[in-house]
């Protein structure tokens, strides 16, 4: 059977659907995962920008920064993002557990010729959550991750300048 693909943009997620994503993760002692789903959420970042990002990026010292200026790789303009506390602790306890350093990538690939993890195989995490929770993958993808805060931050104020 042939699967179906939806084009056009994809849905943010709802509050509920982060929170049934972020609980599985934290149960299942999944501290990679945590800090990637944590870090996309955080940073509204293409993910491109987001498998890129190195310990330096985030970090001063041993410790996350609350904000981040990185330079984004399609429009080669810096953007700014809050690094809220949950995720300021995924990330640390992801940078503990897999003993990276300020020059590591944040995500490094488990792939040899990679050095870090690629946008499909964060396509592949990220449809892997979505089926978890009992959604559609097909109607969800990677730019689902970057558009959820801010249609959450409008829902609330009714204005993305917060």
């Amino acid at each position: 059977m042939e699967q179906r693909k939806d084009v056009g943009q994809k849905a943010p997620l709802k509050l509920k659907d982060i929170w049934a994503i972020r609980i599985r993760l934290q149960l299942g002692h999944r501290t990679r995962e945590l800090a990637l789903f944590d870090r996309g959420l955080d940073s509204k970042l293409r993910a491109c920008d987001l498998v890129r990002l190195r310990v330096r990026d985030i970090c001063h010292g041993d410790r996350v920064s609350p904000r981040a200026i990185v330079m984004q790789q399609k429009t080669s303009r810096p953007v700014q993002f809050e690094i809220t506390p949950p995720t300021r602790d995924a990330v640390t306890a992801w940078i503990k557990e897999a003993k990276l350093v300020n020059d590591n990538f944040l995500f490094p690939s488990r792939v040899d010729e990679s050095p870090h993890l690629g946008t499909r195989q964060y396509a592949r995490i990220l449809n892997c959550w979505i089926e978890e929770i009992g959604l559609d993958p097909t109607a969800y993808g990677t730019h689902t991750i970057r558009r959820t805060k801010a249609s959450l931050i409008y829902r609330r104020t009714k204005s993305i300048r917060v």
